[in-house]
């Protein structure tokens, strides 16, 4: 009888693990234009999916060409299903903060207004904390020779943008755009993330 309790307990922690290896967290980021921020984490590992999107404004439902206005208050995010057993807040973090310029207010590059700033919106208190001690250690080293900027708030309602901005840089990597804006930051992530990236 003991022995068939053990086999059951061990078939229970097993099923109890594996439930937890297959358990997804979200991470929302905005850095500059979505197209940029999904070539990035689609490539990591752990990353189960990325949607492009908005966050962080007043307009529910807000199209692409109202955000651009840079009226409804929203930014160009990246929403990030991920496997935490597999990569971590932390690490997603990392790769946020060395994909872009964090110390430009409301700009990345050529891209100039409020729904392109550098914002994390957090999903828990744990998200939170993280990120306001990495933002914090940051600005202790002067690791960017300016202050950070990134805005950290409370996650808001987000919404997918529209069809053709999804999986942007898979569909269209020969387009110019992609090949003087995106490429180089894909180069910079498989050259210091090497570890981190998918097969």
């Amino acid at each position: 009888m003991k022995k068939i309790i053990l086999i059951l307990l061990a078939v229970l922690a097993l099923n109890q693990t594996h439930a937890q290896g297959k358990k997804t967290e979200k991470a929302t980021f905005g850095m500059g234009c979505f197209w940029c921020t999904e070539a990035i984490f689609q490539r990591l590992k752990g990353v189960v999916s990325v949607k492009s999107g908005y966050e962080g404004g007043t307009l529910a439902n807000p199209t692409y060409e109202e955000v651009c206005t840079g009226a409804t208050g929203h930014a160009e995010v990246l929403e990030i299903t991920y496997n935490p057993m597999v990569i971590s807040y932390d690490d997603l973090l990392e790769v946020f903060w060395k994909s872009h310029d964090p110390t430009t207010l409301n700009r990345q590059g050529a891209d100039s207004g409020t729904q392109y700033r550098s914002v994390v919106f957090y999903h828990t208190p744990e998200q939170k904390l993280l990120a306001e001690k990495y933002k914090a250690e940051l600005n202790k080293t002067n690791a960017y020779g300016k202050k950070v900027v990134t805005a950290i708030e409370a996650a808001k309602p987000f919404y997918v943008a529209e069809n053709y901005h999804q999986n942007y840089f898979n569909k269209n990597g020969s387009e110019p755009y992609c090949r003087l804006v995106i490429q180089p930051k894909i180069d910079k992530l498989e050259k210091i993330f090497k570890a981190k990236l998918k097969n």
